[in-house]
């Protein structure tokens, strides 16, 4: 008996009950990606990156419950293939090395533009603010601090110094990535021997 074979349906990108389905995932992150590179923060909207990715909006918000969980996804993701984290023992030299190259992936990759938008959604909602400040800021500046500590621990400079130090990088660098000025590349130096404690004139 020939068996009738039914018609085939594209392929619907649907999550694994309570898990993530891994390609539609990425389908998702690729669309954010996309969307933020060429509206901005502005033109950014979940129903776009559905559309896009052809995942389901109620997929997207089980997923990502806000824009800011969104952001914080695309500017995980790839951050740490691109912005390596040196460890030579002078910690002048490390704020720059890492710094540059932290700049150089925010002029360069959608995540720029990810951290633009999630810093202006912490402006206008509580939610936003709570994650930018209790889940994005502790991971991202994980890095710089443990510089920091290190340097404190070789004498560099004192620990109880250390949070102060972050807040000033961090100050700095988003400054400059808010104004557009991420291709003064040449001020890195200056401020991080400022950061650092160390004075200009004290230098050969």
């Amino acid at each position: 008996m020939t068996t009738k074979l039914k018609p085939a349906h594209a392929r619907k990108r649907t999550s694994i009950g309570s898990r993530r389905n891994p390609e539609a995932e990425a389908a998702v992150l690729a669309a954010a990606r996309e969307l933020i590179s060429e509206k901005g923060y502005a033109g950014f909207s979940v129903d776009e990156v559905a559309r896009r990715a052809g995942a389901g909006k109620t997929t997207i918000y089980r997923w990502y419950p806000t824009k800011a969980d969104l952001f914080i996804a695309i500017y995980t993701t790839e951050r740490s293939t691109f912005v390596p984290v040196p460890d030579t023992g002078n910690l002048v030299e490390e704020l720059v090395q890492y710094t540059t190259s932290l700049w150089r992936f925010w002029a360069s990759h959608p995540a720029g533009a990810a951290l633009r938008g999630l810093i202006a959604e912490a402006q206008g909602t509580a939610d936003a603010l709570s994650a930018l400040r209790d889940r994005f800021l502790p991971d991202r500046t994980a890095d710089v601090r443990r510089m920091l500590t290190h340097a404190a621990a070789r004498g560099e400079l004192r620990p109880e110094e250390v949070d102060d130090k972050v807040a000033l990088w961090v100050g700095f660098s988003w400054f400059k990535l808010l104004v557009g000025e991420l291709h003064q590349e040449d001020t890195i130096h200056s401020v991080m021997m400022q950061i650092a404690g160390i004075s200009s004139h004290s230098q050969p």
